[in-house]
């Protein structure tokens, strides 16, 4: 079947991690995986929800891999262009481009959830995504850091301005905590984001590459769940 079912946007609002989250990871990068992913199940969860039931209710026939395939390919299509889309320079624009790049993943894999029946938005979702997307190797420790970053979610409610150190470390330390989750090496891409024309055309390879390969993991963690 060529032609995706029930389309997902490829730009609309959930193209690209909200300010909110943005904010919340750059004042508390060492949790940044936990924070988006927590804020992906939130947001993205029903999305893709939704859009498995639509899928289901126009077009019977098609199998759980069927539609996992369907998703996997809107998004991996998605992935090579993040990384061409943010028109912005230098170390902030890597962060960017790695940001965007962990956000069409976690999309990605919430789709291929519903396409195998799985709720795309329990929380148990978050743990998933921490796990395929390596940031942690085994579900406990995921939920563990999850539950660290929910709590000084919470906090940052109430205690606020705390931003350690310069913005540019921290800058560094965002970007590489999202490299790890969106299966890019983080040297790689914040280098060569520096020199002109070299971030898009590398950030296009790598990025189909990284996010093919963390399709496989979710398809066979979800069909075989």
């Amino acid at each position: 079947m060529s032609q995706y079912p029930v389309p997902v946007p490829a730009l609309d609002d959930a193209a690209t991690p909200p300010g909110t989250l943005w904010s919340r990871m750059r004042a508390d990068p060492q949790y940044a995986p936990e924070h988006l992913a927590l804020e992906a199940v939130r947001r993205l969860g029903p999305e893709a929800a939704g859009w498995a039931a639509r899928a289901r209710a126009d077009h019977p026939d098609l199998t759980p891999d069927e539609l996992a395939t369907l998703a996997v390919k809107n998004f991996t299509a998605l992935a090579r262009l993040s990384g061409a889309l943010s028109g912005v320079a230098g170390l902030p624009g890597a962060v960017l481009d790695v940001g965007v790049l962990a956000w069409t993943q976690a999309r990605m894999v919430l789709h291929v959830a519903a396409a195998y029946g799985a709720d795309p938005a329990a929380p148990e979702r978050a743990t998933d995504l921490l796990v395929l997307q390596r940031v942690h190797r085994v579900a406990e420790t995921a939920r563990t850091a999850l539950g660290v970053a929910a709590g000084r979610e919470r906090a940052s409610r109430i205690f606020t301005g705390a931003a350690g150190g310069p913005l540019g470390g921290a800058l560094v330390k965002l970007g590489v905590k999202l490299a790890q989750m969106a299966g890019v090496r983080a040297a790689r891409k914040v280098f060569a984001k520096l020199v002109p024309g070299a971030g898009v055309v590398l950030g296009t390879w790598v990025n189909s590459a990284a996010t093919k390969d963390l399709a496989r993991r979710a398809r066979e963690h979800y069909r075989n769940g």
